[in-house]
């Protein structure tokens, strides 16, 4: 009798590994959900997710998603990739104003997700259009 396996969409399917993992379609509907893509996709790279550069990585793409959803109207696309040892991600939101650093107050808390995704990204754009914007960053794996 063959042990229980694991949900196909849980990554500690080995078929995540292999890649033939059902890719979802669209935008993440949130943080977790796109924390759960890049871990696939950081698995895929050979990154185990108990490594300093996956925290990162993982914080990062909290951060610009719930940026996103939080401040700029939803997430109007997602795409993560990597390309060597250089981890891509570019959010898109449906606001055209580009991020500023804030500080927070004890009436409206918050203001650190920005510099966060500034200080532990390698690379950040910024590319506003009319409808929205679009934040890509690139972390370093290795």
């Amino acid at each position: 009798m063959n042990p229980p396996r694991p949900p196909f969409d849980s990554p500690h399917d080995p078929r995540s590994r292999r890649g033939d993992t059902p890719r979802p379609t669209g935008p993440p509907d949130s943080a977790a959900a796109a924390r759960q893509r890049v871990c696939e996709l950081l698995l895929r790279a050979g990154v185990g997710l108990d490594s300093v550069m996956a925290a990162d990585a993982l914080l990062v793409t909290s951060e610009l998603v719930t940026n996103a959803i939080r401040h700029g109207g939803g997430i109007t696309h997602f795409r993560a990739d990597v390309a060597g040892d250089v981890l891509r991600l570019a959010v898109g939101d449906a606001n055209p104003r580009l991020p500023v650093p804030r500080t927070g107050t004890a009436e409206n808390p918050g203001g650190f997700g920005w510099p966060l995704i500034r200080r532990l990204s390698d690379h950040v754009a910024c590319d506003a259009r009319p409808d929205g914007k679009t934040i890509t960053t690139a972390l370093r794996l290795a």
